[in-house]
């Protein structure tokens, strides 16, 4: 399985090499955007894409990437609920 985490793209930090900086809460990073490029890469910067291993996979609206980023949010506390609960399950054997 592959996860997409939405990021908005920047900057275009290198044309030649169609790399952008991309930034999603906060975090910063370069990615190629050779599969969404158009023949103006200055366009690309303020979308949002899907990144996947340093690949601007996709573009999509600014809601949808909201809405990517809450679940990917409201998963990582169920994550640490989880974990939480095993470590009191350990506690209690």
């Amino acid at each position: 399985m592959c996860l997409g985490i939405p990021a908005r793209i920047i900057a275009i930090t290198d044309e030649a090499r169609l790399m952008a900086m991309a930034e999603v809460s906060g975090v910063r990073r370069e990615v190629n955007v050779a599969c969404i490029a158009g023949p103006d890469l200055e366009t690309l910067v303020g979308q949002w894409a899907l990144v996947h291993v340093g690949f601007a996979m996709a573009l999509i609206d600014e809601d949808e990437a909201q809405k990517t980023l809450e679940a990917l949010r409201d998963l990582g506390e169920a994550q640490e609920t989880l974990e939480q609960m095993a470590e009191s399950e350990r506690a209690l054997a």
